[in-house]
């Protein structure tokens, strides 16, 4: 049996904690800090997520973990000029992997504070350089360049938690794990989430691009990792709204849905031209926009707290120009772990701007369901692949 000593599991009372292979060797190799039970859980979901975004799609994908869930995960899609000024990585080209990275950070940059990283190749350069600008818990990745190692490992005071694992590594096809004293067991969920998933178009539009068939790809891998009931919207290549582990899919959609609004918002000019203390920390500045987008922002605090914030007082962004803005939004995809109930998960959505959607299908209502997708001349795909993830 090899295995690797904890500080404690998920809270400082539970220990002693450990994990171990009961045969042959850990795929994983600490390079750097101590990592911890929750560190491990997020970075072998991660992991695994990457993987396959990396198999689908053919690019560098990447993920920013939180609790179990993906924040944020994306391929290498290069960044234009506004995502660049979204996401702070400044003028210069990035290499793939270094926009993977970017885009899954900033997929929800409040979500992802103190996140565990995922990254599908080799960690470069230009990707370190951006990680070390955050505030992160660690990192796992199949490898590191020699300087991307020696920035990363600055990080924290020299306690960033820094993983190998081996690419590899293949695990047996049954997992176990126990809860209350009683072992439970099932096949791994190997199910494959790649362009065959989109053949059964249900809709009356069946215009299903590849960009979208991408999109929606991205969203349902992110899905086979986070926590259930979960809704993904995706555009562009990566994440930008997850609900996850909500008891009804209704909040999952509206959750996820506030969510990616929030990240279309921050393309307004009214935002993209705050002007920032330069001084101001950067996970300041992220929490600062999402008090801006707010309404508590344009009802009371705009008038009192602008200052701890800003060189000056920026012009307050309205209601009415908020609905507009987002009103013209189009093209987002929809990915769910199960079927939807009802036809007002498709009506939420659409205000988010979504047109494609996949999901399982399987509902008593799918009528109902695919007869709200007809009304606004959306795309709907029913997979038959529930991804259920506890």
């Amino acid at each position: 049996m090899d295995a690797l000593e904890l500080k404690y599991g998920c809270n400082p009372n539970q220990k002693p904690a450990r994990i171990y292979v009961e045969s042959g060797t850990l795929p994983i190799e600490v390079l750097n800090g101590r990592p911890g039970y929750i560190n491990f859980l997020d970075a072998l979901n991660g992991w695994q997520l990457v993987r396959e975004l990396r198999k689908a799609t053919g690019l560098p994908g990447a993920a920013s973990f939180k609790h179990v869930s993906p924040a944020g995960a994306a391929v290498g899609i290069p960044l234009t000029d506004t995502l660049k000024q979204m996401y702070f990585t400044g003028s210069a080209s990035l290499s793939p992997l270094a926009c993977a990275y970017a885009r899954a950070r900033g997929a929800d940059r409040m979500s992802s504070f103190g996140d565990f990283i995922a990254l599908s190749d080799v960690c470069d350069e230009e990707t370190a350089e951006l990680i070390v600008k955050e505030v992160s818990d660690g990192i796992i990745a199949p490898g590191y360049t020699p300087r991307a190692l020696e920035l990363l490992k600055g990080k924290r005071k020299g306690a960033y938690t820094i993983l190998r694992i081996d690419k590899d590594f293949r695990p047996a096809s049954v997992e176990r794990k126990e809860v209350f004293g009683i072992t439970f067991e099932q096949k791994r969920n190997e199910g494959i989430v790649d362009e065959t998933l989109f053949s059964n178009l249900v809709t009356d539009n069946k215009m299903l691009p590849s960009e979208a068939k991408r999109d929606l790809i991205v969203s349902l891998i992110a899905l086979k990792y986070t926590q259930s009931n979960s809704v993904c919207y995706a555009y562009d290549g990566q994440t930008i709204g997850v609900g996850a582990g909500q008891q009804s899919r209704i909040h999952c959609t509206r959750l996820a849905g506030e969510i990616a609004d929030r990240w279309q918002l921050r393309k307004h000019p009214k935002v993209l031209a705050l002007p920032f203390r330069a001084d101001l920390p950067r996970p300041v500045r992220d929490n600062t926009i999402d008090l801006y987008l707010s309404d508590e922002w344009e009802d009371v605090l705009g008038d009192s707290v602008w200052r701890d914030f800003f060189t000056a007082r920026p012009p307050v962004l309205q209601r009415e120009e908020k609905r507009e803005f987002l009103s013209k939004i189009k093209g987002v995809s929809l990915g769910s772990d199960a079927f939807f109930p009802f036809g007002d998960n498709i009506q939420r959505a659409r205000r988010s701007g979504v047109t494609y959607v996949a999901q399982p299908g399987g509902s008593i209502r799918d009528d109902q369901v695919i007869e709200t997708c007809n009304r606004y001349g959306m795309v709907m795909a029913f997979t038959g692949l529930r991804l259920f993830h506890h």
